[in-house]
């Protein structure tokens, strides 16, 4: 057996903390706001998740790449996280079917992973003192060079990121004499969100982000959905302004994850960066409706104001963190839209919020 010899690297924290680990992949430097992910599967997705665009990804689970990498297993065309942190990176795997190492996936997208890292020290850092912008190098372990880059990356706060996501122009999903068309708002969509709706018999038009209402209008749908993406709802007012027009049309509305915060933003909620945000595959979320918990799975740095949705008598709070209490998921009173925060679609899961995909086709039919 031939073993590979790894060079130094490091990780800094823009509040002065250092980690060392080893160089794994290309040679280089990767800037980002630090987030986790706690799944133990899963790993491809997360990397090619839009939401997760310019962020430095931290995997709690001890190994990755131990079943390489799957065509299939994507959630967007190329990985959308900026570089990785981890404890055991393995380039060899062992899997019917796989197509290839997680070594060579990576070094052929040009990211920069950083391995050997004490994994839980970073998270336990960062979920007391909050999210952080940081730095990986595999090139160089200056400390003074790597804290003057990263004093350049800007806040994920105020940062308007769904532009570097989004399609470029509009394009089709499904089978075009399915009994629903659905157009869906762009802000970053993940590939098994369309997949649930084109399950569900929906065609579906995905409109770039800086579509129209009259844009979307003109297709004709039967309803409209409001995407996932990265970065600050806030910093999108143009956006939030078409989401209101698409609101009072009369047509029915779901929103996940940017797409909730933007349907919230529409109807005069404000948004907050959270202390480290929601991260991770095993959130208990209660349904308001039923009192039932449901395990899901999140990705998020920004939350809703719950007293603005307690002054606002047209928005009714129906999910809640049970780990927080923060809100999860709204209903527009006298619209008929709902949005919810955290990932119905989830793949490889938790599965228990698939219902929702149902009720918004069964809103589309009752309307």
């Amino acid at each position: 057996m031939k073993y590979n010899k790894k060079k130094p690297a490091v990780l800094l924290l823009e509040d002065g903390t250092i980690f060392h680990g080893k160089s794994n992949g290309i040679e280089g430097v990767a800037t980002g706001e630090l987030c986790f992910n706690t799944g133990m599967t899963g790993y491809q997705e997360v990397f090619t998740d839009p939401s997760y665009y310019g962020q430095l990804m931290i995997t709690t689970n001890a190994h990755i790449g131990n079943y390489g990498v799957s065509n299939s297993e994507v959630e967007s065309d190329s990985m959308k996280i900026s570089g990785l942190i981890c404890k055991n990176f393995n380039s060899g795997y062992s899997r019917i079917g796989g197509d290839g190492d997680l070594q060579e996936y990576f070094a052929n997208q040009y990211k920069v992973v950083i391995s050997d890292v004490d994994t839980r020290a970073v998270v336990r850092h960062i979920r007391d003192k909050g999210a952080m912008n940081a730095i990986i190098s595999t090139s160089t372990t200056n400390i003074v060079e790597l804290t003057r880059l990263l004093a350049e990356v800007p806040s994920m706060e105020g940062l308007e990121l769904s532009s570097k996501v989004s399609a470029k122009d509009a394009y089709f999903v499904g089978e075009e004499k399915a009994t629903l068309k659905v157009a869906v708002l762009d802000l970053g969509v993940k590939k098994n969100i369309l997949k649930c709706m084109t399950d569900r018999d929906c065609y579906l038009k995905v409109f770039p982000m800086n579509s129209s209402y009259e844009d979307m209008k003109s297709w004709n749908p039967d309803g409209f959905f409001l995407s996932n993406g990265p970065g600050d709802p806030s910093a999108m007012p143009q956006v939030i302004e078409e989401v209101k027009k698409i609101t009072l049309d009369g047509k029915a509305v779901f929103g996940i994850c940017l797409g909730h915060q933007a349907l919230a933003l529409s109807e005069g909620i404000s948004t907050y960066k959270m202390h480290n945000g929601h991260r991770g595959i095993n959130h208990p979320v209660k349904n308001l409706a039923t009192g039932k918990a449901e395990v899901t799975s999140q990705n998020h740095g920004f939350g809703i104001s719950e007293d603005d949705i307690n002054s606002n008598p047209n928005v009714e709070i129906t999910h809640v963190n049970l780990n927080d209490d923060t809100i999860e998921g709204i209903k527009i009173l006298n619209k008929n839209c709902f949005s919810v925060q955290y990932h119905p679609e989830s793949s490889p899961g938790p599965h228990d919020s698939r219902y929702l995909f149902d009720d918004f086709v069964n809103n589309i039919k009752d309307n």
